[in-house]
């Protein structure tokens, strides 16, 4: 698949993009080893049963078997043959899959997974992204953005609004729908207020609730303007070069002009909440991980004092209304027809009869009840998928690998099974360090490590010599030192 940008050291020079971006999508399909891969952008993770039963149709009789979920909540089909792309785009399209071809790959929301849905929910910032999506597939303007620009609507726990977003909207205490009233510069009302920020920008802006799907277009709009201006090609916020970033005043102005109110909000305050679900702290330099700090609930949205439920981890959440969710990872975020389908029964026969893919390569099914959830979470467990959290496949990822990836240079998935298998997810690390066990762990065929974790994450990089690990963390480039391979997985090939 087309690699995620390399990770760029702090302080240097922004890329200058002198071409389109290569994103495969569901109408422009990407060559792989393997065959042709597919992307299928499902806005804030959201299918209906009969859009499940379409990708499940897709794959099982016009690729291989399989659906790939990515770390923006999406669907991915492999090994399509040759000129399937027209059937392909029928059975879409008939699901409700592309409602704007022209705009297919920049439907690009995640949202959080649990809104609405857990005991002590914030916001539900899925109505925002139904209105986001709507606005950006009715918007001209909209078909200039990269495929990877990224909408990011976090409900105020803060578990998504670290994930990189170009545009981040995160709701506060009354916001999406709920009553609260607005600060000053906001018009007072019901549907409370959320912040906006771009890119890294630390500064934020407070606007109402209602305005939030309006302002966030409004905001992609001035990274388009600012991406000409500069003459760079720019594809995502942060790569705007000096002189020509955008910030959260540069947007204000952009809001007002469209008649949306906004106030500044001080930049420690926003950096607060964009760092609000690091649950796990960032790693010091011996890797151990510092303690998380939960802002304070009357400075930003997210507070620590209130359990919201884990959105990552895989089991039943439990609802106010008394009803149930499921939640279960995919292992190495693969899953066969067959697991996909039963997911789509459990929502068709016992759930709410909707999904939601989320950004941890997971599957929420919402709507059961209790007696039914745990009967069903037995049986996606038999069917091989992560229903536990101490299950030593939870937080394990790996990129495409051999063969699947030409630039792979080792089958990784292949590896990363036989490690977790014989008790040792991370190379070297037979019993895995305390300060180890609650990151991430990402095995890559090369240094693209396409798909890895945001944040703080262990990166296994597969090199000629064998595996090297290291502790990444936020802002900063891996460092990876010599480790031996795994216990049952053989050294690396060079690269052919």
């Amino acid at each position: 698949m087309p690699p995620s940008p390399s990770i760029r050291p702090q302080g240097a020079e922004p890329p200058i993009r002198d071409r389109g971006d290569a994103c495969p999508g569901a109408l422009r399909l990407h060559s792989a080893a393997d065959g042709h891969l597919a992307r299928v952008r499902l806005p804030a993770g959201d299918l209906t049963v009969r859009q499940a039963e379409a990708l499940a149709d897709a794959a099982d009789r016009l690729g291989d078997g399989h659906l790939s979920l990515t770390s923006r909540g999406n669907a991915e089909l492999r090994g399509l043959a040759d000129g399937c792309g027209g059937r392909l785009a029928a059975l879409l399209r008939d699901a409700g899959l592309l409602p704007s071809e022209s705009h297919e790959r920049v439907r690009n929301i995640l949202a959080s997974p649990l809104a609405g849905l857990d005991r002590h929910t914030p916001s539900d910032v899925r109505l925002w992204a139904r209105e986001l999506d709507g606005l950006l597939c009715a918007s001209e303007s909209a078909t200039a953005l990269s495929g990877r620009f990224l909408f990011v609507l976090d409900d105020g726990r803060g578990d998504v609004a670290a994930l990189g977003g170009d545009v981040s909207l995160v709701a506060e205490r009354g916001g999406a729908g709920s009553g609260g009233l607005s600060e000053a510069g906001c018009p007072a009302g019901a549907g409370g207020t959320a912040l906006l920020r771009v890119g890294d920008d630390p500064a934020a802006l407070r606007i109402a609730g209602p305005d939030a799907p309006r302002a966030a277009l409004t905001a992609a709009e001035a990274f388009l303007t600012a991406a000409a201006a500069s003459g760079s090609g720019a594809w995502r916020v942060r790569e705007l070069p000096d002189g020509h970033g955008l910030t959260a005043r540069a947007v204000a102005e952009r809001l007002r002009a469209a008649g949306i109110g906004c106030a500044e909000v001080a930049g420690e305050v926003a950096a607060a909440v964009a760092g609000a679900g690091d649950v796990t702290g960032t790693p010091d330099a011996t890797g151990a991980p510092a303690p998380a700090s939960a802002p304070s609930a009357e400075s930003v949205p997210f507070t620590g004092s209130v359990p919201y439920a884990d959105s990552s981890a895989p089991g039943v959440i439990e609802g106010s209304d008394g009803a149930r969710a499921l939640s279960v990872l995919a292992p190495l975020g693969r899953l066969s027809v067959a697991q996909w389908r039963l997911l789509t029964a459990v929502a068709a026969e016992d759930g709410a009869g909707a999904l939601r893919l989320t950004p941890w390569r997971g599957v929420v099914i919402p709507g059961l009840s209790a007696d039914t959830a745990a009967r069903r979470l037995r049986e996606l467990s038999a069917a091989g998928l992560i229903t536990d959290p101490d299950s030593p496949w939870h937080r394990v990822g790996a990129c495409t690998g051999r063969p699947g990836c030409a630039k792979s240079r080792t089958d990784v998935r292949a590896d990363a099974t036989a490690a977790v298998t014989a008790g040792a997810p991370v190379p070297g690390e037979p019993g895995q360090r305390p300060a180890l066990r609650r990151l991430p762990v990402y095995w890559s065929g090369c240094e693209r490590r396409c798909g890895h974790p945001h944040g703080a994450w262990v990166d296994v990089l597969a090199t000629a010599e064998g595996y090297r690990v290291s502790v990444v963390q936020p802002q900063s480039t891996p460092a990876p030192h010599p480790a031996p391979a795994a216990p049952s997985a053989a050294p690396c090939p060079a690269t052919s």
